[in-house]
């Protein structure tokens, strides 16, 4: 599923667009969490192709996704990051939307449209 079809899904606005590229990116899985060390302990196969979709908004979160080539971070509950997560998202390429679905709303929208969980 192409990214502005995900954002477009979630009834999402953009936070910081890092590279328009990533809008025609093909993104294959989702990954739901707040916890970053989750993020990293699961997310080992086709990082490229996952959508991170978190409520934790700080530098950390940016960090965790640098580290595993994601590209795009889904806030939800409305939540925007600190401002200073748009200087990082520069540095790093990375997209940040944010959306009023709360986690479960959201994740449940992209299941029905056939997004799929990551692999384990």
């Amino acid at each position: 599923m192409l990214t502005s079809r995900i954002v477009e899904l979630l009834g999402a606005q953009p936070v910081f667009i890092g590279d328009e590229a990533n809008l025609k990116a093909e993104i294959t899985y989702a990954f739901a969490t707040d916890l970053m060390s989750d993020a990293l302990a699961m997310i080992l196969h086709s990082p490229e192709t996952t959508l991170l979709l978190t409520g934790l908004c700080n530098p950390q979160v940016l960090r965790t996704a640098d580290m595993l080539d994601l590209r795009t971070i889904v806030f939800v509950r409305g939540k925007n990051p600190m401002d200073i997560c748009a200087e990082l998202a520069g540095e790093m390429n990375l997209n940040l939307y944010s959306t009023s679905l709360t986690m479960f709303e959201a994740c449940g929208v992209l299941y029905n449209a056939g997004m799929q969980g990551i692999e384990r």
